[in-house]
């Protein structure tokens, strides 16, 4: 198993135009462990996660993984080499909401592509990495299909073995399940539930309640770009003490209890 890498991320704003979509967001995020970013939809919670790894430069703070800050050589400073930033995020997998496969090759050449491109495997060091992480996420029969042979969940789980499969450090999943039918939902959970155990450090933006419950070691609460609440899932999921998160759950039980 890969080291796990840790985030810090300090006082990080973030603005398009007059818009702020982040506002001063500071937080912990220990190497191993999972947290979850709730929170409405416009939160800023996307924008977070897309700033770990500089999808989105953000206008000021710090935010750190393994101590190294990532898009900018210092604080404030200009910003770092080209190579520098893709050696970073070679340490990095993220999983998004739509699969991103490309459509003309099967789920065993997806999750090769990058292993030869980015980390200059050959084509036989690359299908016995690809293998394995397809048989993690129990894809071992569907090597062969094409995206259009798969189901929107096998679809994920290749995406995810696709990340796996560079052996990141750290992997980020934004709404991974969103774009999936309820029958499919739990298959991807159940694999980011395996990753989880295995001590991967896992940020999830998620509207699944009940895997940050049993899942999460810490689920951040975000509104309208602010941080509002960092905590332990069973207080911050059950025992809220802001009214905001509490307006929130009251609003998401009502919606899913049916």
């Amino acid at each position: 198993m890969v080291e796990a890498s840790s985030v810090e991320i300090r006082n990080v704003n973030k603005f398009y135009g007059p818009f702020q979509a982040l506002k001063d967001v500071s937080l912990s995020i220990p190497p191993g462990k999972v947290s979850c970013l709730i929170g409405p939809s416009g939160s800023g919670k996307s924008t977070l996660l897309r700033c770990i790894n500089f999808l989105e430069e953000y206008d000021s703070g710090e935010i750190a993984i393994d101590g190294q800050l990532i898009g900018y050589v210092s604080a404030g400073g200009r910003r770092m080499s080209s190579r520098r930033l893709r050696e970073m995020r070679r340490s990095i997998g993220m999983v998004f909401q739509q699969f991103n496969l490309w459509p003309h090759m099967t789920a065993l050449q997806n999750v090769c592509e990058g292993l030869i491109r980015v980390r200059g495997l050959t084509k036989s060091e690359a299908e016995a990495r690809a293998t394995d992480a397809l048989k993690k996420v129990g894809l071992s029969d569907k090597m062969a299909n094409h995206p259009s042979r798969l189901s929107g969940g096998q679809q994920q789980r290749v995406a995810i073995a696709r990340a796996i499969a560079m052996e990141p450090r750290l992997m980020l999943f934004d709404e991974p399940t969103s774009a999936l039918d309820p029958e499919l939902v739990g298959e991807v959970l159940s694999v980011m539930k395996t990753l989880a155990a295995e001590g991967m450090t896992m940020v999830v933006v998620t509207h699944e309640m009940g895997f940050a419950a049993h899942v999460a070691d810490q689920v951040a609460f975000m509104e309208k770009g602010e941080l509002v609440g960092v905590d332990a899932p069973s207080r911050i999921l059950n025992h809220p003490e802001d009214p905001r998160i509490q307006a929130f759950l009251r609003t998401y039980h009502e919606r899913n209890s049916f």
